[in-house]
């Protein structure tokens, strides 16, 4: 099992490896396990990368990231240019429907509407996260499916078992109508993100808490 410092210094490679990030104002603290990212970037969509950059480290259990987004405006900016700008984008994505509406408020976006399946709703998110002059997204989009409920346990399980990332025996799913639970063990981060994909994927999910605990094995 990797030390606190052992986990600190390979966080800290795998930022510095990744082209993505350009800030050098990202603190690394790791404690038991659990990383935890302060400082600043320029861009959201840096933000983003670095959770995915951490996530990826072996031995991370847990990330809290409370790095601030400080974009340098220019006086030309404005909430305007940026809102037609982000509606554009949705507009023109073969992914989102348009019943996807986005405002923005002081650079912080917030998309809402309805989608009927989750890859459309996060796809709205991937859509405008990446665009200069947005400091956060809430993505307040509701999940409406066409398809019945009844069947979504089997369906997750099925899904899960498909999945050649996943260990679906460590997994236990509990679903009421639309919405589902994981619970039990992954071996990885990333097992455990591709764990909430494959019940994402399954017809009739509308929400999915992911309670999995990631064990690293010795």
């Amino acid at each position: 099992m990797k030390t606190d410092q052992e986990l600190e210094s390979d966080v800290r490679e795998a930022l510095l490896w990744d082209p993505t990030l350009t800030s050098d104002r990202i603190t690394v603290r790791a404690v038991g396990g659990i990383v935890t990212l302060s400082g600043r970037v320029t861009f959201y969509a840096e933000k983003r990368a670095a959770e995915r950059a951490v996530h990826r480290v072996a031995g991370v259990t847990a990330l809290a990231d409370e790095l601030d987004v400080q974009h340098l405006k220019s006086r030309d900016d404005s909430d305007a240019e940026l809102a037609a700008a982000l509606a554009s984008a949705l507009h023109w994505h073969v992914w989102v429907p348009g019943s996807v509406a986005v405002t923005v408020d002081q650079g912080w976006v917030t998309l809402s509407g309805t989608t009927r399946w989750e890859f459309e709703r996060s796809a709205a998110e991937r859509a405008v996260r990446y665009m200069s002059g947005v400091l956060g997204v809430t993505n307040a989009i509701t999940l409406v499916p066409l398809v019945a409920t009844s069947q979504v346990h089997a369906a997750i399980e099925t899904s899960l078992r498909r999945n050649a990332r996943v260990d679906a025996d460590r997994i236990k799913v509990s679903a009421s109508g639309g919405k589902v639970t994981l619970s039990g063990t992954a071996r990885t981060w990333e097992e455990r993100t591709e764990a909430s994909w494959a019940a994402w994927s399954a017809p009739g999910v509308t929400g999915v808490d992911n309670d999995l605990q990631v064990v690293h094995e010795k």
